[in-house]
């Protein structure tokens, strides 16, 4: 599998050039014990200390003293700071103001998240927007490092407001209602101008929020590494555990698989992927595959249309646009901006126009200005079929309009985890045209950034409905209850993709009995004979107030799968009862790398399905994750760091001429290299010639390879 990436212009590093890492320390340490360790280090500046979600710290200094620091027996390690984004695909268009509180199910007007405090680690919020300014109260900015955790403004494209929107839809109380309208809000500046902040800010940002006793914090950013170990993702973790319940959103990545980011990846937090709310989607059908039709920005929205033509366009160009009067046209992307291929078919004639991808996964993008036709973005794989179709025969479509609800929004990510195997998302909730509170007025925008809050200000009503409820508790009462959801094909999708399903609040509060954990992680295994039992533990408890039968249903008959499963039990209130749930494979029969399903347990009138996965041996994720590399003191000397989910038996840097793709040599090569973040140099020498190279990254474990590519450029 190759990767190509988009290489930032690299920055020339020094002795003397200043950064800032986050240092571990082998214990903890007072205030005062870390002076006196960088006493040390003289030309160090002390930022952030980090009391809450691990014993550490972050310095500011030249590289040079960063590289000794690292060598202290003191320290257990030295972070790199990496830069998030929010998680939010591209405003769509508005279509007023939506009752988010009529997506959570019944009437829930008993219930406002009164006396909730919910911090919101993103962009600031514009807290004198009139919807929000009754309930923000307080924060602070670590952008800049003040009080004033305001959305960035006045700096052009480089504004934000994505803070503003994700606070809105946990508790606005205004013209629009959030979900959660009398919850508390606090503002955590953690993410400046553009979107981005830092690992340091993000951890200071936690840090901050559980000394400020938050009920509940609520992540919509996110990396593109599918790994739990991350600082961000272990430091939830730790939030957790001191009893504040972490949402994080999954990530923009889908629909592949393996691609919920962290710290979605926090085994205790609440990752949430996305669903489409009751919208009315256009959609046509070609050679019985239905195709899903998303409006792009600034187009004019799709209307239901009888027999018209389709034609392929090319890429858009004007001499490709020869015979489109009258007729859609497929046009594929590049080359052209997509403002530039629409005004093209438009003043051609075409009525519409698809634009496929011409990498995979899901279409991002938007026109630059309004255009007078409906502008669809598919995937390259239907824009192939459909192209495929077309070369054949003489294509007619019909666009046909369908309510739909609770569909798998494309974009949103999907799991497992790589090296703990566990399943993510946990659950869904509406992501897709979610109007919400922007600085000066409101605006919808899509992305697991808009499904998050959703459940952030969900677990604000569970917390008011059950105040002794902790976050094991609240997150196995929207795991219990969630509702399943199929795609188009009417096919439930896998729980890796959806986890327990699209959440229902009001069956979450009226919950009796609780499973925990939510969803069974059985491992990763590898066969071996007379030993293919497996076991898990799961935590049932009465939490209502009656005495409750509690009994399983076999899963469906898998090949190769068999279970043991407890017998029949009741619970008293407040009873609690551990047991556990055996899986039994068969060697000669199992096969499938990833096995997953759904176990029933029914306690009285209710049913609750419990996801599992069990992993077999070492399924298809990425071998290799994310590759940066930085000039270091001199002209001849590269630092770089990537990620292994799971180490490589094999790992390497291979140098090839970017014109002609001939071999010159390798920049690095380790065997058995363990998980996590690996840190490594490599040398340019007086025989590599000034040019553009390409660096192809590889990791190989148990027959598979995976590569990452980049470009090097030496003068």
């Amino acid at each position: 599998m190759a990767v190509s990436l988009n290489i930032p212009k690299l920055p020339a590093q020094d002795p003397n050039e200043i950064q800032t890492v986050i240092v571990h320390t082998k214990t903890n340490y007072t205030e005062q014990e870390i002076d006196q360790l960088l006493k040390d280090f003289p030309h160090l500046e002390k930022r952030y200390i980090f009391k809450e979600v691990f014993s550490g710290f972050s310095v500011e200094g030249p590289v040079r003293e960063l590289e000794k620091i690292e060598r202290s027996e003191r320290v257990s390690q030295v972070s790199k700071v990496q830069t998030y984004m929010t998680e939010a695909e591209n405003p769509v268009e508005i279509i007023g103001a939506d009752e988010i509180r009529n997506y959570l199910g019944k009437s829930l007007e008993h219930l406002s998240g009164k006396g909730i405090k919910v911090g919101v680690i993103d962009t600031g919020i514009d807290y004198r927007h009139p919807d929000l300014q009754k309930n923000y109260k307080g924060g602070y900015d670590f952008v800049d490092k003040d009080k004033d955790p305001m959305e960035t403004n006045g700096l052009g494209n480089k504004d934000t407001f994505h803070g503003t929107h994700v606070a809105g839809i946990i508790a606005a109380d205004g013209k629009m209602k959030g979900v959660a309208p009398n919850a508390t809000v606090y503002a955590y500046r953690a993410l400046g101008p553009g979107g981005a902040g830092t690992t340091e800010q993000i951890l200071a940002a936690i840090d901050r929020a559980v000394r400020d006793k938050m009920d509940i914090i609520n992540l919509s950013l996110g990396s593109d590494v599918n790994g739990p170990d991350l600082p961000i993702s272990l430091a939830l973790n730790e939030v957790v555990k001191k009893g504040i319940i972490a949402v994080a959103a999954a990530g923009n990545a889908g629909p592949a698989e393996w691609t919920v980011g962290s710290p979605g990846t926090a085994t205790k937090a609440i990752s949430v992927g996305a669903t489409t709310p009751n919208i009315n989607t256009p959609f046509f059908t070609i050679n019985e595959k239905k195709i899903a039709l998303t409006n792009m920005e600034n187009s004019k929205e799709w209307a239901e249309m009888g027999s018209i033509p389709l034609v392929n366009g090319g890429l858009g160009k004007m001499d490709q646009l020869t015979n489109v009067k009258g007729k859609l046209v497929l046009i594929e992307r590049g080359e052209l901006t997509f403002t530039e291929k629409v005004q093209n078919a438009y003043e051609a004639g075409a009525v519409g126009v698809l634009i496929f991808n011409n990498v995979a996964g899901a279409f991002q993008g938007m026109l630059e200005k309004e255009v007078p036709i409906p502008v669809a973005g598919i995937t390259r794989e239907e824009g192939e079929f459909i192209k495929e179709s077309v070369q054949k025969k003489k294509i007619y479509l019909t666009i046909e309009k369908k309510w739909e609800k609770d569909i798998l929004a494309e974009f949103s990510s999907r799991g497992p985890v790589t090296s703990t195997w566990d399943i993510k998302p946990d659950v869904l909730a509406p992501g897709v045209v979610i109007n919400s509170t922007v600085p000066e007025g409101y605006m919808a925008l899509q992305g697991t950034s808009m499904a998050a809050p959703f459940v952030a200000g969900a677990c604000a009503l569970l917390l008011e409905a059950h105040p002794d409820w902790g976050p094991d508790e609240v997150k196995a009462a929207l795991m219990n209850t969630a509702k399943p959801v199929k795609n188009r094909q009417n096919v439930t999708y896998k729980v890796y993709e959806q986890g327990a399903g699209r959440i229902q609040v009001d069956k979450a509060i009226d919950a009796n009995i609780l499973v925990m954990p939510g969803s069974i992680r059985f491992g990763k295994y590898k066969l071996v004979k007379e030993e293919n039992q497996y076991k898990a533990y799961i935590t049932i408890k009465n939490v209502g107030k009656t005495m409750e039968k509690v009994s399983f249903d076999f899963p469906k008959g898998k090949r190769g799968v068999s279970w043991r499963l407890p017998m029949p039990f009741t619970l008293k209130p407040g009873q609690k009862k551990n047991v556990p749930i055996i899986m039994n494979i068969d060697d000669n029969l199992f096969t499938d790398k990833l096995q997953d399903g759904i176990i029933k347990v029914r306690a009285g009138r209710h049913l609750i399905e419990l996801p599992y996965l069990y992993v077999l041996e070492e399924p298809d994720y990425p071998r290799i994750m994310g590759f940066d590399f930085l000039k270091k003191s001199g002209d001849d000397s590269y630092e770089y760091e990537t990620y292994l989910p799971t180490g490589a038996e094999e790992f390497g840097i291979a140098l090839f001429r970017n014109d002609t793709l001939q071999f010159v040599r390798f920049l690095d090569w380790k065997k058995e290299v363990k998980r996590g973040r690996l840190k490594g140099e490599f040398n340019i020498t007086n025989m590599d010639k000034a040019g553009t190279y390409r660096m192809k990254i590889f990791a190989k474990k148990a027959g598979k390879e995976d590569m990452l590519e980049k470009i090097l450029k030496i003068k």
